[in-house]
């Protein structure tokens, strides 16, 4: 389980279906400090006779992580980001900014280092969404889930019926 900091900022965390994510991970849902004062102590979080003062630091918004995705060990999410489906957050990254569908980051501050698959793949796999497959179809899918035959997949995704759900 990934170590959530909030501090009531009015911020959430949202975490899609089939995500791995490893030891140590950090997802800050708030907590920003001011740099552009003169102090980045956040004194109205603290003191009464600060109380009146309103745009201190806090939160830039929902952490959102897609379906599939792998947060390796050490990393942390900043508030504010949302990280696409089939994303690999590297080890020890600071995602800071949003990271696109099947983008491979790292650094700090992470950036994309390539792609998982061409962009044609990339639209395919994100059209099956099969995250979102009945659990008794991932069960039967799992051979080809747990497999670099891609071709294949992407046929018998083809091959399902509309069932009207959500994609991307």
């Amino acid at each position: 389980m990934p170590c959530v900091h909030d501090w009531d900022e009015g911020s959430t965390l949202r975490i899609g279906s089939y995500c791995s994510i490893a030891d140590n991970v950090q997802i800050f849902l708030g907590g920003h400090h001011r740099t552009d004062w003169v102090s980045t102590y956040p004194f109205p979080a603290y003191l009464p006779e600060a109380s009146d003062i309103r745009e201190y630091g806090g939160t830039r918004g929902d952490v959102v992580i897609g379906s599939d995705v792998w947060i390796c060990a050490n990393s942390t999410i900043l508030s504010g980001v949302n990280i696409g489906h089939g994303a690999v957050i590297a080890n020890g990254a600071v995602v800071s900014r949003d990271v696109e569908p099947y983008a491979i980051v790292a650094g700090n501050p992470a950036a994309r280092i390539r792609w998982r698959f061409d962009e044609h793949i990339r639209n395919e796999l994100l059209n099956t969404a099969w995250w979102e497959w009945p659990e008794e179809e991932i069960r039967r899918t799992v051979s080809l889930l747990c497999s670099d035959d891609l071709a294949g997949f992407l046929r018998y995704a083809r091959s399902r019926p509309n069932d009207g759900s959500s994609k991307r």
